[in-house]
């Protein structure tokens, strides 16, 4: 059965790796292709598969602030031992508690090829014992920032100065917070620190003029060489 469910694998690989060689490269993000198969669902949804006769827990959509306890019923009834994952990103601190329940279930993860995994979800794959990026699957990561919400920027400009600095304050803050919540998981799910301070914080967290790069797809040596993936867990 396994030597079954490993050809599967390498059948989907194939065909994605071929689509992905046709998709054209995002021009300001060109480790990237311009259309990474993330999932457009804004909650994310647990699905389990039986894929050649072996359960796998599908994880698609964004990482909500409701989704702890939806893994944690999931994972009440899955009888199987991997999760694949397919995720633009969302909550942080939702990710890496969802790595942390991940860890403490003994799951593998994986991102099959074709699939892509961006932002907080690089935590929730991370919390895998063992962890899978197929060829053709996508772990991308950036930047972390606290300043997406553009509307309260502006309306706290336009309150004057105080109410500017004092967002500021609070952005460095939690940013700072995270940081160190950041590097804490990682050490605790065996990844390499590096992968923080050679890889994500060296993208830009906003776009500029001169570079608008905000995200890096990283390369099959590079998930080795962070410890990313660990095929023997």
């Amino acid at each position: 059965m396994a030597r079954r469910f490993a050809s599967l694998l390498a059948a989907v690989a194939l065909t994605a790796s071929q689509a992905g060689q046709a998709q054209p490269r995002d021009a300001d993000n060109p480790t990237c292709p311009a259309s990474p198969n993330w999932s457009n669902y804004r909650e994310m949804r647990f699905t389990e598969q039986v894929v050649n006769g072996r359960p796998v827990l599908l994880a698609e959509g964004q990482i909500d602030d409701a989704m702890i306890p939806r893994l944690q019923a999931a994972l009440q009834h899955f009888r199987g031992d991997e999760i694949w994952l397919r995720s633009p990103g969302g909550n942080a601190r939702i990710g890496n508690q969802a790595g942390t329940i991940i860890r403490q279930n003994s799951l593998i993860t994986r991102i099959p090829a074709g699939w892509a995994c961006f932002s907080a979800c690089n935590f929730m794959f991370m919390g895998g014992f063992a962890r899978h990026v197929d060829p053709g699957g996508l772990f991308i990561v950036h930047m972390f920032t606290h300043t997406s919400d553009r509307q309260t920027i502006r309306q706290e400009v336009a309150r004057g100065e105080q109410n500017t600095v004092g967002l500021i304050g609070q952005i460095e803050q939690d940013s700072a917070l995270l940081a160190s919540e950041d590097n804490d998981f990682l050490i605790r799910m065996g990844v390499s620190r590096l992968l923080l301070t050679e890889i994500m914080y060296r993208q830009n967290a906003v776009a500029d003029a001169t570079n608008r790069s905000t995200r890096r797809c990283l390369t099959q040596a590079e998930v080795l060489r962070y410890n990313v993936v660990n095929p023997g867990g």
